[in-house]
């Protein structure tokens, strides 16, 4: 389907019918796998993070666990996919719940959202976008922080002399030190092999939208 939609010069067209044909029991959902990320997690437990009064975003939210999990945490949370069929079927999963979900384009957000999290989530986002348009999406990830928010990151990763090989496109360090290009504060970077899948990299970055100077 990505393939589909990348010859067809619409690389985001490929999500709605993913989800549409899960929905119809055609296909599965490669990343739902019905709980939060264990790499979520397991940041949560070395670096818990003030949550009270606080707001979250997750970009591309999927089956909404992620997003349940930042809320049990504390956070007023907001998350998005491009997918309405995606946003469809958390409402139906988390009918009760204190989220806002919102079916919403990364490159086309609404204007509100702009320096408006405390915390923003994004994993495995990027690595399912070509590599030409990553560095606009990483300024769009960006822009939703407030002063002295916090990104995470959580993504396959690669070395430069590595092939890109199949989607999800695995990052390098060289991408993702452009979110220091775009102003972000490195905070803390690890880089360790899946334990569930030990022949995949994982690069997992926090990141400080810094105070402005007043001077």
């Amino acid at each position: 389907m990505a393939s589909e939609s990348l010859r067809r010069g619409d690389p985001l067209g490929w999500f709605e019918r993913l989800y549409q044909e899960a929905e119809a029991g055609k296909c599965a959902v490669p990343w739902a796998d019905l709980r939060a990320n264990p790499h979520l997690l397991d940041f949560w437990r070395t670096h818990p993070q003030l949550t009270a009064g606080k707001s979250a975003l997750v970009i591309g939210s999927g089956l909404g666990d992620d997003a349940e999990q930042l809320t049990a945490w504390g956070y007023q949370t907001t998350a998005f996919d491009i997918s309405e069929t995606a946003i469809r079927a958390t409402r139906t999963r988390f009918p009760d719940s204190p989220v806002e979900y919102l079916a919403a384009d990364l490159f086309a957000p609404p204007p509100a959202w702009l320096h408006n999290f405390d915390f923003v989530l994004e994993a495995y986002t990027l690595q399912v976008l070509p590599e030409d348009i990553r560095p606009r999406a990483i300024e769009k990830i960006v822009s939703f922080l407030k002063v002295g928010g916090m990104l995470l990151v959580i993504a396959r990763g690669r070395e430069k002399k590595d092939p890109l090989g199949e989607m999800p496109w695995q990052l390098t360090r060289e991408e993702l030190q452009k979110f220091t290009y775009a102003g972000q504060q490195p905070i803390s970077f690890e880089e360790y092999f899946d334990s569930e899948e030990p022949d995949v990299r994982r690069f997992r970055a926090l990141y400080a939208s810094p105070h402005r100077s007043t001077s």
